[in-house]
């Protein structure tokens, strides 16, 4: 119960990594805010279900990841419900595949948002109240591609490589404050982000569902395996232990060897 008396928030949420995260701080003893779209009685079922699993207090906020003002207000509430913010995990994230020429400014602009300028809004509202405090974590959920590209990702691309930047930056502010700041890389996952994003890609490179798997998916990565999302919490975790005390700044690769390459 290595957060026992700790509060988090954890961006998107309501399902694939972000709720395996959000329940594996809760089994560790953190009150958790949990964030992201669904049907609303999917959502109360998985807020309600860490409550009565893990005995901690869980709220839900409803907050736009492309609106600032909403992000701020989303941590203020959290510190208000909870007395603190002691963990931020930014994982809220979008998709969308498309050559670069024909890539729709809106979805650039909406990618950029959520993936990567969300990440910033949360840690500027909540950094305060951590330093104040001496002890705070910060993880973002990066990507493979925070670290290597691929074809039709451009958005994605750069915002994760965006992440990794922030990551460090923050880290360095934030030294000697008692704040660690460090980013996961997961390769892919077999989360509902990754599957809905095969329909574009069969489009975009003429292949079928099952090529797009093995052939694009699973060819990046060495092991021939999706990451899950709890070997993802995992290391969430982990990151925040007494272990990872001087861990900071760090790009953490879960990807079954992609990046090795």
């Amino acid at each position: 119960m290595i957060l026992q008396s700790k509060s988090a928030v954890v961006t998107g949420s309501t399902s694939g990594i972000g709720l395996a995260i959000a329940r594996a701080l809760a089994a560790e003893g953190a009150n958790v805010l949990i964030n992201g779209f669904g049907k609303p009685e999917d959502i109360e079922k998985e807020r309600a279900g860490i409550e009565t699993e893990f005995g901690v207090k869980a709220i839900y906020s409803a907050a736009d990841m492309t609106k600032p003002a909403e992000i701020a207000t989303m941590i203020a509430d959290a510190e208000k419900a909870f007395g603190a913010v002691d963990v931020l995990v930014n994982n809220a994230g979008i998709q969308f595949v498309s050559p670069i020429e024909d890539f729709p400014i809106d979805k650039w602009d909406q990618i950029i948002a959520i993936n990567l300028s969300a990440a910033f809004h949360a840690i500027r509202a909540a950094v305060p109240g951590m330093k104040a405090r001496g002890w705070g974590r910060i993880i973002s959920t990066a990507s493979a591609h925070s670290l290597v590209a691929s074809p039709f990702k451009s958005a994605y691309v750069a915002a994760k490589h965006g992440i990794a930047g922030l990551t460090k930056t923050a880290a360095l502010e934030l030294a000697t404050h008692g704040v660690t700041v460090n980013c996961i890389s997961p390769g892919y996952v077999w989360t509902p982000l990754v599957e809905n994003q095969i329909p574009a890609t069969m489009a975009s490179r003429g292949l079928t569902r099952d090529q797009v798997i093995n052939d694009v998916l699973l060819e990046a990565q060495p092991t021939k395996e999706f990451v899950t999302p709890e070997e993802v919490a995992a290391i969430a975790v982990f990151l925040c232990s007494p272990a990872a005390k001087q861990m900071t700044g760090a790009n953490l690769s879960v990807d079954g060897g992609w990046t090795a390459e």
